[in-house]
């Protein structure tokens, strides 16, 4: 499917290009120079939980190779890297003590990426909780808004001047759906009831967060959120309310109670006697106000009403008219101009938005064939999205940066290695980096500041 064109795809003056990652994803040395266990560690060497067996101990071999990867970037005209700190590496305990070497090492990174020329952007957290916390109920423990506030402190006193962007948390909604809720992801659980708890635990943490930034902090923080835009499968008024019910459940879930307004309605319908009342001070918190707010977005959902689908009553219904990713995926980019328009109007236009995630898994060979690797479906992926995300600017819609994902083909959580989202093909068994057709397309993009895709 391709956007609509409407020329003239030079971006804004001071749009900030970059790529992503995530800490368990690329750094492997999980538990080196002291590091503690996080979740993964414990799910992905946990039988039966992870495709073919795969684990994070080696990953990209970022935490040796990270110059490399600077080399990388610098290659692919990168103006902005976002990274993600593992917890357990800086705080092996998850509270307390201080792992100097782990702290080190994202010292030496943001040095590193600054005397390139490449903006640090910095995630507190992809997903990875110490395993020591996760050992004292984890995100249902509600101590945990304040352990990770005082995790957050350490780098914002550390880092303070170096990196002016953070994130505070990455993707709440697949934290809680998919490692509280459905169990596919760490630390594999699977009850209604603790999902609601976590959900809540996780957005406390962000608020106090938030607030200890503003208390010892330099710079700009948000939080990331992935956002599914949901598209009724007919003109059925079940169809609706299963559009209803789903966009509660995975897009306002989270939207609603950080721009004050407390959860949705439909969300008491979605878990039933699974859904908790929380006290208006904790939606005080959560609702401290932030300087920017982050996409993930990857596809759309069209759902149709389904009684028997747990606990949302609505599945999505494959669109066989258009594209789909390796991972199943559908590729609709005017639903990511609908998506920013639509995120826009709900925070009121007073955030401005980052597109902090966004690409796709294509068929791609395990190695570099001639020095090359093609990859033409993401490529017209890549070129459609960014006239995509050009439209969204054109419609008014306050959009400061787009960060590809991702930088590296990498872990792909619980599925292994068995899907490449890289613009950067790694060869796992020589760890061998080779900048992908599409990659080569970002670079040309970002050195043109999109004028490339006049001609696309």
């Amino acid at each position: 499917m391709t956007s609509k064109s409407t020329g003239n795809y030079r971006f804004p003056e001071g749009f900030l290009w970059g790529a992503a990652t995530a800490a368990y994803q690329i750094e492997g040395s999980s538990m080196a120079d002291g590091a503690g266990a996080s979740i993964w560690d414990r799910f992905s060497h946990t039988p039966g939980m992870m495709l073919n067996g795969d684990t994070g101990d080696v990953a990209c071999d970022h935490y040796n190779r990270w110059r490399e990867d600077i080399e990388v970037m610098k290659r692919l005209n990168l103006q902005a890297y976002r990274f993600s700190v593992s917890w357990s590496r800086v705080m092996p305990d998850g509270r307390g003590a201080i792992n100097a070497k782990g702290l080190d090492f994202y010292d030496k990174l943001i040095d590193g990426l600054l005397e390139a020329g490449i903006e640090p952007l910095c995630t507190l957290y992809h997903w990875d909780l110490p395993a020591a916390l996760d050992d004292r109920g984890g995100w249902l423990n509600p101590d945990i808004a304040d352990w990770f506030a005082d995790y957050g402190q350490v780098l914002f006193e550390k880092f303070k001047g170096r990196v002016k962007t953070w994130g505070t948390i990455n993707e709440p909604w697949v934290i809680v759906d998919g490692g509280y809720l459905h169990g596919a992801l760490a630390p594999g659980h699977k009850s209604a009831f603790e999902a609601m708890i976590a959900g809540h635990n996780v957005l406390r943490a962000h608020g106090a967060a938030v607030k200890r930034f503003r208390e010892v902090g330099e710079g700009q923080i948000g939080i990331v959120l992935n956002i599914e835009p949901k598209y009724p499968a007919s003109d059925k008024p079940e169809d609706e309310a299963a559009r209803k019910r789903a966009e509660a459940q995975m897009n306002r879930w989270f939207l609603d109670p950080l721009m004050g307004r407390g959860y949705p309605e439909q969300l008491k319908d979605v878990y039933g006697e699974a859904y908790r009342e929380f006290p208006q001070e904790d939606f005080d918190l959560i609702a401290t106000p932030t300087d920017w707010m982050g996409l993930n977005w990857y596809t759309r959902s069209v759902p149709e009403n389904a009684p028997d689908a747990w606990p949302v009553r609505a599945r999505p219904v494959k669109q066989i008219q258009h594209a789909h990713t390796e991972t199943g995926w559908e590729v609709y980019p005017p639903a990511l101009t609908d998506t920013l328009v639509w995120l826009h109007e709900q925070t009121g236009g007073k955030l401005p938005l980052m597109v902090t995630e966004n690409g796709s898994a294509g068929y791609d060979p395990p190695h570099a064939i001639d020095g090359r690797i093609h990859d033409p479906m993401r490529v017209e992926y890549l070129k459609n999205h960014l006239k995509a995300l050009h439209d969204a600017i054109g419609k008014g819609v306050d959009i400061r940066g787009y960060m590809a994902w991702s930088l590296l083909d990498n872990l792909e959580w619980s599925l292994g290695y068995s899907k490449r989202f890289g613009i950067t093909h790694v060869n796992f068994q020589t760890q061998e980096r080779t900048i992908k057709d599409s990659g080569l397309l970002y670079a040309e993009v970002i050195k043109t500041h999109g004028a490339v895709l006049d001609r696309l």
